[in-house]
């Protein structure tokens, strides 16, 4: 293209190229193509991931029952072996009595854990806007 044709808004087309209007509207087209396909793949691979996690949360729950049937069993085993040289009512006391201490230091110590925790506010976090926003306030008035 000459300077002369520029200048009067002219210029040649070859046959392989495009009014740059046409080039626009053709990337925008694949653009949006290429946005709504990786869409519909980012839908897919989260399907697949939500499969596998409640497939994974059911046999975590799974898991936990059987472990607490575990614990009831191991229980009864406990109440069987003390019931050998004592009689079975003071067995299945003691085992009774050693697993109330163990459930009161753990109640115990939740509370402390909770008591801890409160209030239920992201203190630090809202401390750290507030100070943002005195910041922002004053370097709007100078």
């Amino acid at each position: 293209m000459t300077s002369t044709e520029i200048h009067r808004g002219t210029s040649r087309h070859t046959p392989n190229s495009e009014p740059v209007g046409e080039l626009v509207q053709r990337a925008s087209q694949q653009l949006t193509e290429l946005v709504r396909g990786e869409f519909r793949l980012a839908q897919a691979e989260m399907k697949e991931k939500g499969k596998r996690y409640g497939k994974g949360g059911g046999l975590f729950g799974g898991a936990g029952v059987v472990g607490f049937l575990m614990l009831q069993a191991l229980v009864a085993t406990v109440i069987a072996a003390l019931a050998i040289p004592l009689p079975l009512w003071a067995a299945a006391l003691i085992v009774t009595a050693v697993l109330g201490v163990i459930a009161a230091v753990m109640a115990m110590t939740g509370k402390k854990q909770v008591a801890r925790a409160a209030p239920p506010t992201p203190q630090r976090t809202i401390e750290n806007v507030k100070a943002d926003m005195a910041e922002i306030k004053e370097s709007a008035h100078r």
